[in-house]
């Protein structure tokens, strides 16, 4: 395969789920570098669960899954986030009693260098809103706030694919729209997206790349473009609307 089809990340015929439950039948999928890639489908494709197999919250009872032609398989989540891997997954991950400058500098964890406390306060210029409350508690945040900070804390890790599983749910469309300008800011970057997400239309129209998910395996699969006018698709999970 040549070297423009390479892949930073390489989902292969994985089978699993949660103990006897097999959600994924043979699910394979991959993304290169720096592309943006979204998956969508019905509750209960695969879609989550696909992310925590990645991540090493899930092991594949077959399959493999390989970063950078390397398995991950049998690895924690704390070794693949070193490997470059940061995961947001779809419920609050902040730490609700600590303040957000503390969310931030405890992000960094995984790092060596001296740099981190520079690199917070220039996260807090990027992010004014998270600036304005730096003091207060992530508890007190509101959702597009806590989504703010979750996606402020894998840029101190300097990942080179980020995993968001349904990173717009219940926010505003102020809030979802911000959430995809840092999306495209990462693809400037150089930095692979894997998107899960519900809001399909929104998704599309921000990738480079689409798969469509059913009953754990690849139904379609296609450029953001092609799957947005795809009829099934549409038919599917965008309504009458183009």
């Amino acid at each position: 395969m040549g070297a423009d089809n390479a892949g930073l990340l390489d989902v292969a015929d994985v089978h699993g789920g949660y103990g006897q439950q097999e959600v994924l039948r043979g699910l394979s999928l991959r993304v290169r570098p720096a592309e943006t890639v979204c998956v969508i489908g019905p509750n209960g494709a695969g879609k989550s669960t696909l992310l925590k197999m990645v991540f090493g919250y899930l092991r594949p009872a077959r399959g493999d899954v390989l970063f950078e032609g390397v398995s991950l398989l049998g690895r924690r989540p704390p070794e693949i986030l070193r490997r470059g891997i940061a995961y947001v997954p779809q419920g609050p991950s902040v730490l609700p009693h600590l303040t957000v400058e503390d969310n931030l500098e405890l992000a960094a964890y995984v790092r060596s260098d001296r740099q981190v406390r520079g690199d917070v306060q220039r996260l807090l210029e990027e992010f004014p809103g998270l600036a304005a409350r730096r003091r207060a508690r992530a508890g007190t945040l509101s959702g597009g706030e806590r989504r703010m900070l979750e996606i402020a804390r894998v840029l101190l890790v300097n990942p080179r694919l980020v995993l968001l599983d349904e990173p717009t749910i219940g926010l505003s469309v102020a809030a979802t729209d911000f959430v995809y300008a840092k999306v495209r800011e990462f693809h400037r970057r150089g930095v692979a997206v894997l998107i899960v997400e519900q809001n399909a239309r929104t998704a599309l129209r921000n990738s480079d790349r689409a798969y469509v998910l059913e009953q754990g395996r690849v139904r379609f699969e296609g450029s953001g473009e092609e799957i947005l006018g795809h009829p099934d698709v549409r038919r599917a999970y965008l309504g009458a609307r183009a």
